[in-house]
């Protein structure tokens, strides 16, 4: 590219230079980005794949649906593609709102229970689309019998000439691997523009300026294989074939130096994209010395903005990109605290509004042990990418939601029923069940699930840990009502079951300005209403020994035995637990009051230290659970974290100290 920029700096007319070799395919995926990058009018003579291409890449969005199923990450990417088709015409802008992010919708079974569930409201214009949505999915779940007919309907255009070239070209149910064989032209005008080409079509056509690539050993020419069909002691290969392909590469060889009427320049690798060396071609031999061009040689005629400055390293180096990214990088180097690992200025606006809003404990877990993360989830907006496909195995946290889903609705099932502390174990493991084939459903309406068998052994699991959580007893309050998944500080209820006080009164953590909002997994109380008792399930490991705050971890139970205590008032006696179900272990927190106490002065310091502008690192900054690791310098939490930690620390000061606490 740097040579033909060079011929065309000099005055030579673009018709006259030819780029040429043996097998174009090899280079041509390279050519076509380098073309958008150089600006160069480089006109691919044998055509460019069709997939490269907007309409191409709109049929083989189709033709995955049709060969591989209808799923949503599918649809996503077809409706993206051809939006103004006849079945998505009428539906509303922002209509790919109502799929649920998390579910795959890889079956049937699970596009029939998606539709039967949406209303009017669910669609972005208040209109009831799901006639025309379930019109889409039946369509596209034909498969490949259908294929001409779902051509016809989703595809216009270019894009349905390219779907009809593909069904010509081979059978429906591999329309897929057609496509990716299909060409066509590039659009552009060989006589005014740079030809790339096979060199086969430059012997038939020959330019004054040819550039060869690939005059490596077996690569030109290339070698002769044996006839997958027709073997050797068959038939002669000389006889099968009167011009075998390396005495055609010869020739065209031959026939190109003879007929460029100025210039010819010969090239090859000394080296293949995996480091090996490469010998030299037969056709060499005669053509005297080389010359080694030097990768990182400072072109004479660069061929982009990009490989200019590249080139010229002192005229990149004043690029204001280039200027930012090199301070960047010494700063993340260096021991101390810089701009560049989360330093702001104090009392930044942004960072004051994000302080102000009504917190949950997983926020105020975050702020405590990883500041820069909670500036990037809640001031960004930043997000983990949430994928659709199918797991293997779900996730810890995906394990966790299952339970407290199926704890939620067999607790309330109980408690409808004359109560859980007077049920039997019959009637707990009867409720489970029901409630987790009722959750089944619905987790795969909404999120991804493993194979069947993985998922079986799941649920299997989740209804024992629940019925473990529910048979567990607690003798300390007699004549209870319990209750599950309780809102408070303005949360939203997640059922219409019944709540113990007003879940829209505002809870704010006293000698703080943080207001608190959440969900109670489960609030016992006794039939007198002078004792109660906040109950925080963990489906993970128990932890080893008595644990407070585990370094600033577990939050929940003294955040929200305040929360109950606000709300119920000072005469109720509160106790708090964790429970983890997996091995039925419950731990009681000691004096509430005073870990609260001490969990106030550790969050006032916090907010003075994220005020004054240090939204830095923490402890779980970079680590294994940590969801915005991306974001770090690479290898994090071996390099970057131990560099940085000693100084966040000192400057957290207070803060700092909770990371060490039981």
């Amino acid at each position: 590219m740097r040579w033909a920029r060079s011929l065309l700096a000099n005055g030579v007319s673009p018709s006259e230079i030819a780029i040429a070799t043996a097998s174009p395919a090899d280079y041509d995926d390279h050519f076509l980005a380098l073309r958008a990058d150089a600006n160069i009018d480089l006109h691919f003579v044998h055509g460019i794949r069709t997939v490269t291409t907007r309409d191409g890449q709109t049929a083989a969005a189709l033709a995955d649906i049709v060969v591989r199923g209808l799923s949503q990450s599918r649809l996503r990417r077809l409706a993206a593609l051809c939006r103004d088709s006849r079945p998505f015409e009428t539906l509303p802008e922002g209509w790919l709102r109502v799929l649920p992010t998390d579910a795959p919708l890889s079956t049937p079974g699970a596009w029939k229970r998606l539709l039967e569930r949406l209303r009017p409201k669910d669609w972005p214009d208040g209109a009831d689309h799901v006639p025309a949505l379930r019109a889409a999915v039946e369509a596209l779940a034909i498969g490949p019998d259908g294929a001409g007919e779902i051509g016809e309907a989703f595809l216009k255009g270019r894009a349905l000439t390219i779907w009809r070239k593909a069904l010509l070209a081979g059978p429906a149910a591999s329309i897929d691997a057609m496509l990716e064989s299909l060409k066509q032209d590039d659009g552009l005008e060989a006589s005014v523009c740079v030809a790339w080409m096979s060199a086969s079509a430059l012997a038939a056509s020959p330019r004054r300026f040819v550039r060869l690539l690939g005059l490596n050993s077996s690569r030109w020419p290339r070698g002769i294989a044996e006839d997958r069909l027709i073997p050797d002691h068959v038939i002669p290969t000389q006889v099968l074939d009167p011009l075998p392909v390396n005495l055609a590469d010869r020739r065209d060889f031959e026939t190109i130096l003879a007929t460029t009427a100025d210039t010819v320049v010969l090239s090859r690798a000394r080296r293949d994209g995996d480091g090996r060396l490469l010998g030299r071609s037969t056709l060499l031999a005669a053509q005297g010395n080389e010359t080694y061009l030097r990768r990182n040689a400072t072109p004479v005629h660069a061929f982009s903005e990009t490989d200019r400055l590249g080139a010229r390293p002192r005229e990149f180096a004043a690029d204001p990109q280039a200027v930012s990214a090199r301070s960047c990088w010494r700063d993340w180097r260096q021991t101390e605290i810089t701009p560049h690992d989360g330093l702001v200025r104090a009392d930044h606006p942004l960072i004051l509004a994000i302080l102000s809003r009504t917190q949950s404990a997983s926020s105020l877990r975050r702020l405590l042990r990883s500041p820069l993360s909670f500036l990037w989830v809640y001031a960004f907006g930043w997000r983990e990418p949430q994928s659709s496909a199918e797991p293997l195995v779900l996730d810890p946290l995906g394990i966790g939601d299952l339970v407290h889903m199926i704890l939620d609705r067999a607790l309330r099932k109980l408690e409808a029923g004359g109560g859980l502390v007077s049920a039997h174990i019959e009637a707990i493991e009867a409720a489970v069940a029901d409630a987790a084939q009722a959750v089944a459903v619905i987790w795969e309406s909404e999120r991804a699930v493993p194979p069947t068998v993985i998922w079986r052994r799941t649920l299997d699991d989740a209804r024992v840990m629940a019925g473990r959580a529910l048979s567990y007893r607690d003798d300390s309050l007699p004549g209870s009502r319990s209750y599950s998944e309780v809102p408070f500080g303005g949360a939203e209820p997640k059922s219409d079951a019944e709540m113990p006080w007003d879940a829209s009164k505002l809870v704010m953590i006293p000698d703080t300005d943080f207001n608190i909002a959440g969900y109670i997994d489960r609030l016992d109380i006794s039939g007198d209403g002078t004792r109660a008792l906040v109950r925080d399930y963990k489906t993970g490991r128990p932890s080893h020994g008595d644990i407070r705050l585990n370094g600033g971890r577990e939050l929940q139970r003294c955040l929200y035995a305040f929360a109950v205590k606000a709300l119920l008032g000072d005469d109720v006696a509160i106790s708090a637990s964790l429970f983890y179900p997996r091995e039925s272990v419950d731990l009681q927190l000691n004096e509430p009051a005073a870990v609260l106490a001490e969990i106030t002065g550790y969050l006032r310091a916090a907010w003075s230290s994220l005020a004054g502008g240090a939204a830095l690192l923490g402890p779980d900054t970079g680590g294994d659970y940590d969801d915005l690791a991306f974001a770090l310098p690479a290898n994090a939490s071996a390099t970057y974290c131990k560099r940085k930690m000693p100084a966040a620390a000192e400057r957290f000061g207070e803060v700092a100290r909770l990371w060490e606490t039981k």
